[in-house]
């Protein structure tokens, strides 16, 4: 069995981008998702990371709550899905790879509204057990 392409990733990305919920989704749309296989070099010095799959995936842009008129010109907003960490945490915790990618998708779309990791995880599990 080979493993999910960048190609599967990209498209169960999508799907899951889909499923969140429309108040989030209509402020995300613009966002370009983008898989790679590892983040780049730069990215992983700059956070100090010991191993490039320490990162499953990455929001670059700047925050909706942080915006102004003099963003203009700035480059477009972009998450990151790193596709060897995101396996490699698939076959460690034997999660359902949809789940993962679900999960990873929320927490960069979250960077992009500015929300906490815990504003982040109420979301989520919102979206998984719902009221």
């Amino acid at each position: 069995m080979k493993p999910p392409s960048a190609a599967d990733i990209d498209a169960l990305a999508r799907a899951a981008l889909r499923s969140i919920p429309e108040v989030l989704r209509r402020h995300a749309m613009d966002v370009i998702l983008s898989v790679e296989e590892f983040c780049d070099e730069e990215t992983e010095v700059e956070m100090g990371l010991e191993s490039p799959f320490d990162l499953l995936g990455l929001y670059r842009g700047i925050p909706l709550h942080r915006r102004s008129v003099s963003d203009i010109g700035m480059g477009p907003d972009m998450i990151f899905l790193y596709r060897r960490p995101i396996l490699d945490y698939w076959c460690e915790s034997g999660e359902d790879l949809e789940r993962v990618i679900r999960h990873v998708l929320i927490h960069e779309i979250g960077h992009h509204f500015g929300f906490s990791d815990a504003d982040m995880e109420r979301i989520e599990r919102m979206e998984l057990d719902p009221p």
